[in-house]
């Protein structure tokens, strides 16, 4: 018994760890954030940049398109800006993918447009390499993950659509019109998924017969059509067919399950490794050992939006050394404190203050909002779900104050006979 009492506990702790990552998509709330963080802050910086979009990516840009053709060519990066020069071209794609970066943001027609936002993310920064702030690298891996996450179990239009046609459903809009959410789903995209599926065929099968992809990303990209295709015809066949078909789909949603927890473990890593390789890298600057790093950048005119708070800063020489030394310290200690829940949430505050320090003091918010909602993966599940809710209060307020007073509150119900209160019987659910 003693040998066998340690097997018997490993095998039940195994057993429930594949119960609990296969039966469903975990982290909703988190990854719903994350996909809302990186699709306002791509969304945004194309909206700020859309004066400038020719000379950023376009064929204004000083990284001209022959010198991004010449790059391509070596490191077979994905652009579909790099299939013609034209400029009418390349406003078309600038268009979709802000219109890409919108659909993302509020949920609609979710894996369609992860797709559709990763081609367009992918596009505009392989065609100018060199046109960032640190941010781009960022939201670039992460448009990637996001094509692979149900993020629009929460918190989107494909959640309150599902909602709406089931009838049913839990209060934070679980599940997704387009099969993002997770458990069975009931009903099926109405014919608006068709038509983009059908439509996003016909453009690759196009730029596959032009030449437009290379052999990987053409086999990439059509097995996400063809997937894409199948969990359509899964979801409507499980409607209608027998307990055989139900079970297929119930094996399509546990391999569903399985990539959007593996992708996000890969997300949670990947944010891991950012801030322990900043920090260590950090330590080995001279600058950051005598604690001067943050001064300097205080005092150059390009990271100067506010001359005065970053001059009135930088001439506090204990002010300067807290923040270097403390942002060295957060950076390398905390994915040891992911081991400690109230210690992670200490550490995730901290920097969440320094991105948004960074962001007003030194005039990169785009930075600074990829890197908060790539933080947010780590946000507290009670947190979120009371943000959402706040949220959605405010939201119904400022309606109620629009003209037109937004829909009226339901009138009262009948008064019922009064009853008399009953008192639960004393136990343990009393004592609770």
């Amino acid at each position: 018994m003693g040998v066998e009492g340690p097997r018997v506990r490993i095998e039940r702790c195994v057993s429930r760890g594949l119960s609990r990552v296969t039966a469903q998509a975990l982290g909703p709330y988190q990854t719903a954030i994350v996909r809302i963080g990186f699709g306002a802050a791509w969304l945004l910086f194309l909206l700020r940049e859309w004066p400038h979009r020719q000379e950023l990516y376009g064929p204004d840009s000083p990284w001209s398109w022959g010198l991004a053709r010449q790059l391509i060519d070596t490191n077979d990066a994905f652009t579909v800006l790099m299939w013609s020069s034209s400029d009418n071209w390349f406003q078309l794609v600038y268009v979709v993918a802000v219109a890409a970066a919108a659909a993302v943001l509020v949920g609609w027609h979710t894996r369609a447009a992860t797709v559709l936002f990763m081609v367009g993310v992918l596009s505009l920064q392989n065609r100018s390499v060199f046109m960032g702030d640190g941010g781009d690298n960022i939201i670039h891996l992460m448009a990637m993950y996001l094509v692979f996450t149900r993020c629009a179990q929460v918190w989107s239009l494909d959640a309150r659509r599902t909602k709406r046609a089931d009838g049913h459903g839990s209060g934070d809009g679980a599940g997704s019109g387009d099969g993002s959410g997770s458990g069975p789903v009931r009903t099926v995209g109405g014919t608006g998924g068709v038509v983009l599926w059908a439509v996003f065929g016909a453009v690759l099968l196009g730029s596959t017969i032009a030449g437009g992809f290379s052999l990987g990303w053409a086999l990439f990209y059509w097995a996400m059509w063809a997937v894409h295709g199948l969990w359509w015809a899964v979801n409507r066949a499980a409607v209608r067919g027998g307990a055989a078909v139900r079970e297929v789909r119930d094996v399509c949603d546990i391999l569903a399950n399985l990539a959007h927890n593996g992708v996000l473990l890969v997300i949670m890593i990947e944010v891991c490794l950012v801030y322990s390789t900043a920090g260590w890298f950090k330590i080995q600057g001279t600058r950051w050992q005598d604690g001067t790093a943050v001064y300097y950048p205080m005092n150059l005119d390009y990271f100067t939006p506010w001359p005065e708070l970053s001059h009135l800063l930088a001439g506090n020489g204990l002010m300067i050394f807290l923040v270097t030394y403390g942002t060295v310290a957060t950076q390398v200690a905390f994915p040891f404190t992911l081991l400690n829940r109230r210690a992670k949430n200490v550490l995730l505050t901290f920097m969440i203050l320094e991105h948004l320090s960074i962001a007003v003091l030194l005039g990169l918010p785009f930075f600074s909002l990829a890197m908060i909602a790539a933080d947010a993966v780590f946000l507290p599940t009670v947190f979120l779900v009371w943000l959402g809710r706040r949220t959605t209060a405010l939201g119904g307020r400022a309606r109620r104050l629009m003209p037109g007073g937004g829909p009226r509150p339901p009138e009262p119900a009948p008064e019922q006979p009064a009853e008399a209160p009953k008192v639960p019987a004393p136990g343990p659910a009393w004592r609770s």
